[in-house]
C-alpha cells in the first residue's frame, strides 16, 4: 500500500470522530478514500505504529491497520 492508492475499508471499524457523526459511533466499513501516508519512520528512525496507514476521506483522515483495508482500482 502506497501513498495515493484508492482503498476501501473492508472490516468493521468504529470511530467517534467522524465530522458528520461527532460523538456518536460511526462504522467506517465500506467507505472509500485515498491513502494519505504510510507511517514507517519518524525523524529518520524506523518505527512500528499500531495504526500505520492514514486514509483521507475528503477532509477527514483516519488511521488504519493494513489488514482493515483493500485496494480498489
Amino acid at each position: 500500500m502506497q501513498q495515493g492508492d484508492r482503498v476501501r475499508v473492508k472490516e468493521s471499524v468504529v470511530v467517534f470522530t467522524h465530522p458528520e457523526h461527532r460523538g456518536q459511533a460511526f462504522d467506517m466499513q465500506g467507505q472509500e478514500g485515498d491513502v494519505a501516508t504510510v507511517l514507517n519512520e519518524w525523524k529518520g528512525r524506523t518505527i512500528s505504529p499500531t495504526l500505520p496507514v492514514i486514509v483521507a476521506f475528503g477532509r477527514y483522515k483516519a488511521h488504519f491497520r493494513a489488514e482493515e483495508l483493500e485496494a480498489i482500482s
